[in-house]
């Protein structure tokens, strides 16, 4: 029986951003929260995994006490459980201390065999919170995972990569980061997000996990970028390709 943990972080919807035009400061004051794109990848192919061999899936996640949002929407989208490490210290973690707070988690008795992450957060896209994850548990760890398959007491992974594709084949315990185009993640019915208030929560005593960690990122600003228009018009002619071609070089857009 496969299991499975889904870790996932509850992050800014960036729908809700709105810009400063004379400053380009981002007004945070009315955003709203989600489950961060990439790890709903996650928590579907965990979901599928189960589907097509049973076992159980845990969802797993370290944020915010004022969070809890995020426990029925994980718990809605098919895990069995979720495991809720919150804390007011957890906020400008790096990504290492992120991993070794969710390693900690794991090693409290969170039962595996595989551990899916998403490739990155739609905040920092360090992409380093998974291998970090897996160097500590001292498992192996595959990355940009685009398709994914079990049998056997192994998993075999296509990886993405500049240069083509690389499949690999590792056994498990292992760690796996996967890629958004690996699956399309449902949309919970309505049943399914009653049936969610029904799942079991555990809440990880942060005393459990050993010295909390200090934050240690600190945002001094974050401006919004910017486009400049020339606006200059060039004629459907010959001529006015060379001058678009002309322009594109003096401003080195192209060499």
């Amino acid at each position: 029986m496969l299991k499975t943990i889904a870790c996932f972080k509850w992050v800014i919807d960036e729908a809700d951003i709105k810009v400063d035009a004379a400053t380009r400061k981002l007004i945070l004051d009315r955003v709203g929260y989600k489950i961060n794109s990439y790890d709903r990848n996650a928590i579907e192919e965990a979901v599928r995994l189960q589907e097509q061999h049973g076992g159980a899936v845990a969802a797993l996640t370290l944020t915010q006490p004022t969070a809890k949002a995020c426990l029925k929407d994980a718990l809605s989208r098919g895990p069995d459980s979720v495991y809720f490490v919150n804390d007011s210290a957890f906020t400008g973690l790096a990504p290492l201390q992120t991993a070794t707070l969710l390693a900690a988690a794991i090693k409290t008795g969170i039962e595996y065999d595989l551990i899916i992450c998403g490739e990155g957060s739609s905040d920092l896209y360090s992409q380093q919170v998974g291998p970090a994850l897996a160097e500590i548990l001292e498992i192996p760890c595959i990355t940009y995972v685009n398709k994914l398959s079990y049998s056997d007491g192994q998993i075999v992974a296509d990886r993405k990569l500049d240069d083509g594709i690389e499949t690999v084949s590792v056994k498990l315990p292992a760690l796996v980061t996967i890629l958004p185009d690996i699956n399309s993640p449902r949309i919970p019915t309505l049943k399914q997000v009653l049936g969610a208030a029904k799942k079991p929560v555990h809440n990880l005593a942060i005393d459990a996990l050993g010295p909390v960690c200090q934050p240690c990122l600190q945002t001094n600003e974050i401006l919004a970028a910017t486009m400049d228009r020339k606006r200059v018009k060039f004629a459907a002619d010959a001529e006015g390709i060379r001058s678009a071609v002309g322009a594109l070089l003096r401003d080195g857009v192209i060499s």
